[in-house]
């Protein structure tokens, strides 16, 4: 979850950083709040978002904060650098928060992009859907056979990003989903994988 912000002190703390500062602020009797903080816990653990520091705080607990930048309902995000107030978004808005974070962040290169999503873990699958809910039969297979040799993998949802969708096709030279990578090299999609698997290699391969 986002770092949770108890005082006047920690929240004046968090916003004067240099790098981008996100605040929620929330209340525990609106369930939407539960929602934005979920979003911004998922965003946290993105690597295009490495440098921004996400927030939550209550804000009939902060009454003189949430006074000063006119809080009248919640969820609000306010984005913050340097003590200055860069953008608001009200109202429970995940691609909202999603498009206004990315105009104050620095563009990273796709290809570096790529690169750390694809030695973000060990394993790593590229695919539509995630693990516990693939959106297609072929992804469906290949975590079928992973959780078959009862693997540890991480996923990345290509439908939630297409420049990652289409740039990881040209950049790994493979045109289709799902893909397999260990170790930072491309091991192929859900044939490759399954022939791997029948041949006993796959098992070895995933001792990482």
């Amino acid at each position: 979850m986002p770092t949770s912000l108890s005082s006047t002190a920690e929240f004046n703390d968090a916003i004067k950083s240099s790098d981008l500062s996100v605040v929620h602020f929330a209340a525990d009797w609106a369930e939407q709040c539960g929602q934005v903080d979920d979003f911004l816990h998922a965003m946290s653990k993105r690597p295009e978002y490495s440098n921004v520091h996400f927030y939550t705080c209550q804000a009939e607990n902060l009454d003189a904060v949430a006074a000063k930048y006119t809080i009248t309902a919640v969820p609000t995000v306010l984005l913050f650098r340097w003590n200055a107030l860069l953008d608001r978004v009200n109202g429970v808005d995940p691609s909202k928060i999603a498009e206004t974070v990315k105009k104050f962040i620095p563009k990273v290169p796709l290809e570096e992009r790529l690169k750390a999503l694809i030695n973000r873990s060990p394993v790593m699958v590229f695919m539509k859907g995630d693990r516990l809910a693939p959106k297609c039969g072929f992804s469906g297979k290949l975590i079928g056979y992973l959780e078959g040799l009862d693997a540890t993998y991480d996923t990345f949802d290509i439908l939630t990003d297409d420049e990652v969708r289409q740039g990881l096709k040209t950049y790994s030279d493979w045109p289709t989903y799902p893909q397999l990578y260990i170790k930072g090299e491309l091991i192929g999609g859900v044939d490759i994988v399954k022939e791997l698997m029948v041949c006993g290699d796959l098992a070895d391969m995933l001792k990482v």
